[in-house]
């Protein structure tokens, strides 16, 4: 557990100097021009790394993924979007800390409802609290 905890700390960490870096691309290049970019790059990362044993996985079972799967794609576009769009107004903490509450508050529904086969992980009033302090935390920062 505490390894996976320390990956997704390492995630956020990444996300805010992704988030930096998209930003001041678009600067000089354009938003939808860096959104490209930062998808083309990526593309071709994943594409070098499946030559490595990383994963278990076979990309051939794609086609025998549900539709509503294949959305990952482009959410990522929308997510980079916005991203790239927001930090320049409000900058990379404010930014940051909205995408969390937004993450946080969407993810304990997802968990709740178990959807797209996750396992069900009930929203309890401690989930409740923190998403509260978030908020409030969140809030804060606007000052």
């Amino acid at each position: 557990m505490w390894l996976a905890l320390l990956i997704a700390l390492v995630s956020g960490i990444a996300m805010a100097f992704q988030g930096s870096l998209n930003s001041a691309l678009a600067k000089i290049t354009g938003l939808l021009q860096a959104t490209l970019v930062v998808h083309l790059t990526a593309t071709l990362a994943v594409g070098v790394l499946l030559f490595f044993p990383l994963s278990d996985g076979h990309l051939g079972r794609i086609w025998q993924c549900p539709w509503y799967l294949w959305l990952g794609g482009l959410i990522g576009v929308v997510i980079t979007y916005g991203v790239v769009a927001s930090i320049p107004r409000v900058g990379v903490a404010l930014a940051t800390t909205a995408i969390i509450v937004g993450q946080v508050t969407t993810a304990l529904i997802i968990d709740h409802f178990g959807l797209f086969g996750l396992d069900k992980i009930p929203f309890t009033w401690w989930k409740a609290a923190g998403l509260i302090l978030l908020a409030t935390g969140a809030r804060l920062m606007l000052n």
